[in-house]
């Protein structure tokens, strides 16, 4: 599933590679002059570097007419090419391998590093430049891997200082898909990082050819005739470096034993000082990026998530802070709602041995807050806010929970006085229930008025994405029952929404929100609620949210507090105000008198609060509910 603009240019960028890598595979073995290795060696770095290694093939090395590859070939910068071109093909191969292979493991970036530096090497000098060139170098195996290891040790060096912190900025940035294998961000990151790798090691090939220490691009031509003793035809190779005059007599194989040997011109001061340059760019390639990454992590510890903008990520965040501040994945959404949708709907029970039972279902949905913004949540049965439970003083209930979610889950009832291996959190008064599995909390009521249940295993990111629904407890004397003719459940929430996805918000650094609901939707998508002149209207303000107070204001009049946290105010403890100020937890019942009719606000008096990623639709946004007095 695409879930991001850059999936779908790297849709389009893989696809030019392939279309890429076809051309060039089909030109080489058509028509182009080339040694077996070398022609692979175009085919690997066009498939790993795309349209650019397209773009090298037709600049440096394929023929433009008959008969001209060796002349065309020739220049220095194109016999660069050649020789970073057989580096690259070999060391990436090596190194791609061994990403893949690490990252399934569940190896640490920094070690991860280390093993693809050995395979990449390994793999580059040991089969592409040993074994495959054996043939065109001439000698035993272990000859050409004694002259190849100098050369191979250099430009790998070089390859690997350019690759190693573009994969680590890039796999562990806030996109960390990137870590996966099985994900193309994974694959879009290899092929940047094999394109910075050919970069930097690019004018250490040109200096290893024109100093006759590596072979550059090479031409092979099939005899036209058999030789007198009626052996098959064999095929000259020229090699048209540069200054070969010097280094390289011999141009041709004669026959199949015969090697093109090479001679440099380069002292020993010159190549100790190349290479020790080359080890300390590897050394700064490697380490550097451990200054502002947490190079300990593997792709399982985060496993794929999305960090939100702004978030500080240094090399000390565990990975439990960032899997707790990460996008949810739209690719696990079980079913979507639109905006008729509502939650906070009265939840059924059913009755077994004078016991109300009731069944929660966490799950991951798509839910629709305005008309063009949906937050992909989690929710109660399909409900954000999860259904609302309604019960009576003294009854006793039974509520199964069987968790969908993709993550650990409980549910605390909060301000309820239960037995405590009831009361939800995780770790301390029970197990957390894992993806799949149920847990049943049962208790009687023995409190009336409003309260609130939500998890207590990662609230922070769980409840923040909609994982909270009303418990409304009537007293088992209706007298007790502060009277009203309306009741209206206000249950807050902030989200953060940013480029399509949805993130947990919180009061830190890249978590803080840009949209807020009541009872699920933003204004002016939130309910109207009707009345008329000289009725009354009990408002429970639930404090659902997680991280913020949210001073709550009612148009029109001031309104009476009536209970607190659950607890109803003795008539002498109550007391008249226009705001009141919600805090994540609190609750409060206030009873607001219609006196005139219009159209009255009730809303958050944090003007942020009511706007819809900062901007006001039709008068406003957020945390704003009309009442309309007739």
């Amino acid at each position: 599933m695409l879930i991001q603009p850059i999936d779908y240019f790297l849709v389009a960028w893989f696809t030019l590679a392939l279309a890429s890598t076809l051309y060039v595979g089909v030109d080489q073995y058509r028509s182009n002059p080339e040694p077996v290795v070398m022609k692979w060696g175009f085919i690997l770095v066009t498939l790993y570097m795309g349209p650019l290694g397209l773009l090298l093939y037709v600049l440096a090395d394929k023929e433009p007419r008959p008969g001209e590859h060796e002349a065309f070939t020739r220049p220095l910068w194109k016999q660069g090419v050649g020789s970073t071109i057989h580096c690259v093909a070999g060391d990436a191969t090596g190194i791609i391998l061994a990403a893949v292979i690490t990252a399934t493991l569940g190896l640490p970036m920094w070690l991860d590093l280390i093993v693809e530096y050995l395979a990449g090497f390994a793999f580059g000098l040991f089969i592409f430049q040993s074994l495959f060139m054996k043939s065109m170098m001439g000698g035993t195996y272990w000859e050409n891997v004694r002259k190849s290891f100098l050369p191979e040790f250099i430009s790998m060096n070089f390859m690997m200082a350019g690759m190693a912190p573009v994969m680590s900025f890039l796999m562990m940035g806030r996109d960390m898909r990137a870590m996966e294998p099985t994900e193309l961000l994974f694959w879009g990151v290899m092929s940047i990082g094999v394109i910075a790798g050919f970069t930097l090691a690019y004018p250490a090939n040109v200096w290893l050819v024109a100093r006759g220490l590596k072979h550059g691009l090479m031409t092979q031509r099939p005899q036209p005739t058999e030789t007198s003793s009626g052996e098959p035809p064999t095929h000259a190779m020229h090699h048209p470096n540069a200054g070969a005059d010097r280094r390289s007599r011999n141009t041709s194989h004669k026959s199949k034993h015969s090697g093109h040997q090479m001679e440099t011109d380069a002292t020993t001061p010159q190549i100790a000082a190349l290479g020790m340059v080359s080890v300390l760019a590897l050394a700064i390639g490697m380490a550097a990026p451990a200054n502002w990454l947490n190079l300990t992590l593997s792709a399982r510890d985060v496993g794929g998530a999305i960090m939100p903008q702004g978030m500080i990520m240094g090399r000390d965040t565990p990975a439990e802070a960032m899997r707790d501040m990460a996008a949810t994945d739209p690719r696990r959404v079980t079913s979507s709602y639109g905006l008729a949708a509502k939650g906070d709907r009265e939840l059924p029970f059913r009755l077994e041995n004078g016991v109300k039972v009731f069944d929660l279902r966490p799950s991951m949905v798509r839910w629709q807050i305005l008309p063009n913004v949906a937050v992909d949540a989690y929710a109660y049965n399909g409900q954000i806010p999860g259904p609302r439970i309604h019960i009576r003083q003294g009854d006793k209930v039974r509520i199964d929970v069987t968790n969908d979610l993709p993550e650990e889950t409980t549910v605390h009832w909060h301000g309820m006085i239960l037995p405590n291996q009831m009361d939800g959190p995780a770790e301390i008064t029970q197990p957390p229930i894992e993806p799949g599995q149920s847990y049943s909390y049962a208790f009687t009521a023995t409190q009336h008025g409003t309260y609130f249940y939500h998890p207590h295993a990662k609230p922070d990111r769980t409840q923040a994405l909609g994982l909270y629904g009303a418990l409304i407890i009537d007293p088992a004397n209706p007298a007790d029952e502060v009277q009203a003719n309306h009741d209206y459940v206000i249950e807050l929430q902030e989200w953060l929404v940013r480029d399509g996805l949805t993130y947990p918000s919180m009061p830190m650094e890249g978590g803080m929100p840009n949209f807020f609901t009541i009872n699920g939707k933003a204004y002016p998508a939130t309910d109207t609620i009707p009345m008329k002149v000289g009725e009354t209207l009990k408002v429970r303000f639930i404090g659902t949210n997680n991280g913020f107070v949210h001073p709550m204001h009612i148009h029109g009049g001031p309104f009476e507090v009536v209970a607190r946290d659950g607890e109803t105010l003795a008539p002498s403890a109550r007391f008249l105000a226009d705001t009141i100020n919600v805090g994540p937890g609190q609750r409060y019942d206030v009873v607001w008198k219609a006196l005139r009719p219009g159209k009255w606000l009730i809303h958050c008096h944090i003007p942020h609060h009511t706007t819809n990623n900062n901007v006001e639709e039709k008068g406003g946004g957020g945390l704003m509910v009309v009442i309309a007095v007739s």
